[in-house]
């Protein structure tokens, strides 16, 4: 069976609220009655219809063909199934998923995977600002799940983070993991300033040392643990890295002792 279809006819004259079209909330719908959903946020919302071709049947399966960076709110709330984008996404992709697969081709705009609860999202492009993080008033970003970013993240990937992974490929902007109380942050390349700032528990690996350590860190040395070795071949198995990314004795600071001081940052190089 064809995966149900949205093809693009032109670029959205609006931004898009998206959110309604998972696999859970479609379930049982007609392509007649898919197509007269409201998605537009203007005054006079665009319909389905309006933005998209719209073929296939298969709504466990979702695929956009074409992409905007007006496409918000894509595969929100989503519990099963897949949703793959045929290139880029706009604000907050991701938003409260629960399960099922995210697979988005380009880049993707501020906050993906905000909130997220589990599931697996993967961005091959880059990725904006508060990756996985809480909306504002929220105490809790991620709490579960896999952020896989194959581009360079913004600012703040991982803030309040509270379970769950996020892997980014090409580095990210400052604050990586900011406030988080557990969970892990993956980094290969260039991590911008003072990673870890407040974080409470949890792990920040990256294969070099970042561009600047908040000084309420404290220099632990090189170490010799189970744990790098054990997380370098769960990266490896689940096809996230191609090779080790902390080897056998990283470097590692604990902290951050301004506040509870029991999380840690690891680096294969100083």
């Amino acid at each position: 069976m064809k995966p149900l279809t949205f093809t693009l006819r032109s670029e959205p004259d609006e931004r898009l609220d998206l959110s309604g079209l998972t696999p859970q909330k479609l379930n049982g719908m007609q392509p007649a009655d898919i197509a007269r959903l409201p998605i537009g946020t203007s005054r006079r919302p665009a319909t389905v219809g309006d933005v998209f071709k719209v073929e296939g049947r298969d709504i466990s399966s979702i695929v956009f063909s074409g992409g905007s960076g007006r496409f918000d709110l894509v595969g929100a709330e989503m519990t099963a199934g897949k949703i793959r984008v045929e290139g880029d996404v706009g604000a907050r992709a991701g938003r409260r998923m629960a399960g099922g697969l995210l697979n988005i081709e380009g880049k993707a705009g501020l906050q993906a995977g905000s909130g997220m609860r589990n599931g697996r999202i993967e961005i091959a492009g880059d990725a904006g600002d508060g990756l996985g993080g809480p909306m504002v008033g929220e105490i809790h970003g991620m709490t579960g799940g896999i952020v896989i970013v194959g581009g360079k993240a913004g600012h703040r990937p991982g803030e309040k983070m509270r379970r769950g992974i996020i892997a980014l490929l090409k580095g990210c902007g400052d604050y990586a993991g900011l406030g988080m109380t557990a969970g892990t942050i993956v980094a290969i390349g260039r991590v911008g300033l003072y990673p870890g700032h407040l974080m409470k528990r949890g792990s920040l690996l990256f294969d070099r040392r970042p561009a600047a350590l908040s000084p309420t860190f404290i220099d632990c040395g090189r170490v010799e643990i189970v744990f790098p070795a054990l997380f370098d071949r769960y990266l490896m198995e689940d096809k996230i890295l191609d090779r080790p990314l902390l080897g056998k004795k990283p470097f590692r600071f604990g902290g951050d002792n301004a506040v509870l001081g029991t999380g840690e940052i690891m680096f294969a190089r100083g």
